[in-house]
């Protein structure tokens, strides 16, 4: 199949997709579901998921099976690199043309399940498996990538774009070592890594099939989800401190009660956030209250704020709005909040525009529906933004449900994600 360069216009892109949707085979999506199962037995737990977190014996015999996969595939120069991560080349014909890198990730967390990041492997897998049985050439070599320990803290990633920070080295892993000594255990050297850090503009494009881990596409009965973007986080630690005192003798229209002021500030967040127009959100996920007694009115509470946005401002926005009705329940209550930013922020970092445009023009040549949507979950395309154009696409998770061994994706909307993939590549491959 010969490759012809396009206009840079979506209507050109969805002509030449269109072509391609008719040449190209589809994916299969039993295949598909076969290797799910397979991944899916290193780990597996009792309740039908994987307990399969990084640096364990169970990632590292996974990882194995997908280096021979990759071999079996024909890939050439399958490696790990320095942070490792696991990469393997499909050559082009064009040796001064940048690489096309694309995959995910294969760990879990504990009690995880089946298809978080393996959907996006796997669809790495089908779309090379259909190039070679289509026998298509590209010009640009493509990369096939599988990050180490993305749900850690997108540490493979992290480490292949240089913002790895060496005293995250030294954090403890679920697997009881440290994230350096189990970057050397799965065969990376966190010595070394400044070796294999790919420079921005050194790939052509990173892209990233991935379930939605939300309900939105299977509740809304749609196929492939066009991500705008991966949305950034702020975190605050909030301390309320009041009086403690004793819960009998103390009447209530004299109590300064920091767990009342608390609560009145956790449903003034949902209050904002439901009320202020936008995809934001914000959340008090954690709350303590002290002395913690049940005969003691709490003289403080140490509770969590988190907001998620794909726009700094709108984050900074909803803060502000927090912050003031903050005041008032202060000043009402006769108590003190005060908040602390935590310095764990992810920024937002958007998809690239010509890249969303590229995928909704394969969905749509292909009969699929699409809708445009955030990312609320972190994942390895964030970091990747960074260095290079970079898509995601999105494949429904029935009834939202994530991070569980109920966790699912059905074969069919696998195959979608993985024919939208191939053809996604092969128009960003046609581009000069």
């Amino acid at each position: 199949m010969k490759l012809i360069a396009v206009a840079g216009c979506f209507s050109a892109l969805a002509m030449w997709s269109q072509a391609l949707a008719q040449d190209l085979p589809r994916a299969n999506a039993s295949r598909m579901e076969a290797r799910i199962e397979q991944l899916s037995a290193f780990g597996a737990n009792d309740d039908g998921g994987v307990d399969r977190v990084a640096y364990s014996e169970a990632d590292i015999a996974a990882r194995a099976w997908a280096m021979d996969l990759m071999r079996a595939l024909d890939l050439e120069n399958v490696r790990i690199d320095a942070g490792g991560n696991i990469l393997a080349t499909r050559p082009g014909t064009d040796p001064e043309a940048k690489p096309i890198m694309f995959g995910s990730h294969i760990d879990s967390v504990l009690g995880g399940g089946n298809y978080d990041g393996n959907v996006g492997v796997i669809a790495a897998f089908e779309a090379i498996d259909l190039l070679n049985e289509a026998a298509v050439e590209t010009r640009s070599p493509l990369e096939v990538v599988i990050f180490s320990n993305e749900e850690g803290g997108l540490i493979g990633s992290l480490a292949m774009t240089g913002a790895l920070k060496p005293e995250t080295l030294e954090v403890m892993s679920d697997a009881s070592v440290t994230i350096g000594e189990g970057t050397r255990k799965i065969g990376g050297d966190p010595d070394k890594l400044d070796n294999d850090i790919i420079e921005p503009d050194a790939l052509k494009a990173f892209l990233e099939v991935h379930i939605e881990q939300g309900a939105i596409l299977d509740e809304e009965d749609i196929d492939i989800g066009v991500v705008e973007g991966i949305v950034g986080i702020e975190w605050w630690d909030v301390t309320v401190t009041g009086v403690a005192n004793h819960a009998g003798t103390t009447p209530m229209n004299r109590r300064s009660d920091a767990l009342l002021a608390a609560s009145k500030l956790v449903q003034a967040v949902n209050d904002i956030a439901v009320s202020t127009p936008g995809r934001h959100v914000a959340t008090v996920g954690r709350i303590k209250a002290l002395p913690g007694a049940p005969n003691v009115i709490p003289g403080e509470v140490v509770m969590s704020l988190e907001i998620r946005d794909l726009e700094t401002d709108k984050m900074t926005a909803i803060y502000e709005q927090i912050e003031r009705a903050a005041g008032a329940i202060a000043d009402e209550s006769g108590v003190d909040i005060t908040f602390e930013h935590i310095d764990v922020a992810s920024h937002p970092a958007l998809t690239d525009e010509r890249i969303r445009q590229t995928i909704a023009a394969a969905a749509e040549t292909l009969g699929l529906s699409f809708m445009h949507m955030p990312s609320g979950a972190g994942h390895d395309a964030q970091d990747m933004a960074r260095i290079a154009p970079t898509g995601m696409i999105f494949a429904p998770s029935v009834g939202g449900v994530s991070h569980s061994p109920k966790e699912f994706t059905a074969p069919q909307d696998m195959a979608n994600a993985a024919d939208v993939l191939l053809r996604t590549i092969i128009t960003i491959d046609a581009e000069k």
